[in-house]
């Protein structure tokens, strides 16, 4: 297959993970006889810099033009510690999505047997998760308009949503369930909100043309007890943009790192693939990264298109790492691998062989068939 992806690195980390999920994808262009072309872009702090806009328009080209696009991360404590600022590097990303119309942000959340010992919580509550979460991207609270008084005394954010926008994402988050454990949870505030009074109004009507689904709507606030209290009783997690995204982040808990979770963001007509975890400045040029979110989100970019047995290669070559214990300082503990040297294994063991893919259960990916 051909395939042009682009490639924006971001600020922080995001370069040196980016890098790695580079590498594994060039290793599965070689074993696997493809032709991937790899393009960079500027986005965030480091696009800021360079032209003073968050997101030039030559990125935003380059997205459109790609088949795909893989992102890193973006911000820096320049712009964060600043409340003033008139531009942000989240700017860029948000337009971003927006302009690609990436309405589905897909993040897979998994506990590992040979990590789950790394997660805060009890061994019996994590043992067996196994959830996706689908979260509304382009609208909602993020993208409402903002306003802020002349005085800087009263702030106002706009949360708005259509049933359009609801609707989308539903259907995607309900066909990712009928081929999953057939379970879906919608999680909002509709005891107190209008739009999540609108989005289970919309989503209750809907999931009657999925009767296979079981189908539930939980509060945010009984949902985010119950993540942490019996995450395996959960399957697919439908949520607007900011619910989804307080809930993604709390699952970086569950598995006791943030560099292992991976995302998929996909619209009608574009997809991009990044790693959930910030830009992690503190860890920027010391080699300490994790790359395996980034990695499993390249992963996310086969399956994408259909290269399962690619998807499979690079996920069974990440538990070969885990299993060797061949990681990063924040699942191990140790400084013995650097990130570009957990890249290096990683890539060199993305092989096209039926024996690299029985390592044992964990293979059988990461969201079983998360991407529609």
């Amino acid at each position: 297959m051909k395939l042009n992806i682009a490639v924006l690195g971001g600020d922080g980390i995001g370069p040196e993970v980016i890098a790695q999920a580079v590498k594994c994808l060039q290793a599965v262009e070689e074993n696997f006889g493809h032709d991937f072309t790899f393009t960079n872009g500027l986005i965030g702090a480091a696009a800021i810099e360079k032209t003073g806009s968050p997101i030039p328009e030559e990125t935003v080209a380059l997205c459109k033009n790609s088949d795909a696009t893989l992102f890193g991360a973006i911000g820096t404590p320049e712009y964060d510690n600043d409340p003033m600022a008139k531009v942000r590097p989240e700017d860029g990303l948000l337009y971003l999505r927006k302009e690609l119309d990436l309405f589905t942000n897909i993040r897979p959340i998994k506990a590992f047997p040979a990590l789950i010992k790394n997660s805060p919580l009890k061994r019996n509550i994590i043992t067996g998760t196994d959830l996706v979460i689908y979260r509304e991207l382009v609208s909602g609270m993020y993208f409402g308009e903002k306003s802020l008084s002349e005085d800087g005394t009263i702030a106002t954010d706009l949360c708005r949503y259509t049933e359009n926008e609801i609707s989308r994402v539903a259907h995607m988050a309900f066909k990712a369930a009928k081929k999953r454990k057939g379970k879906l949870t919608l999680v909002d505030k509709a005891h107190a909100l209008e739009t999540s009074r609108l989005w289970r109004k919309v989503v209750t009507n809907i999931a009657e043309s999925y009767p296979e689904v079981e189908f539930t709507c939980m509060y945010l606030d009984h949902a985010s007890m119950s993540i942490l209290l019996e995450p395996s009783s959960f399957d697919v997690i439908l949520a607007s943009n900011m619910i989804g995204d307080i809930l993604s982040a709390q699952c970086n808990v569950l598995i006791g790192s943030a560099g292992l979770l991976p995302s998929a963001s996909i619209g009608a007509e574009n997809a991009m693939f990044e790693p959930i975890h910030g830009s992690y400045p503190q860890a920027k040029d010391k080699n300490i990264a994790n790359p395996v979110a980034a990695i499993f989100s390249a992963a996310l970019l086969l399956e994408h298109f259909g290269l399962q047995e690619e998807f499979n290669a690079i996920v069974s070559a990440v538990h070969k790492s885990f299993m060797k214990k061949i990681v990063t300082i924040d699942i191990m503990g140790s400084t013995k691998y650097g990130t570009s040297s957990v890249g290096d294994f990683i890539a060199r063991n993305i092989v096209d062989a039926d024996d690299n893919l029985n390592i044992n259960d964990e293979n059988i990916g990461l969201g079983k068939s998360t991407i529609i």
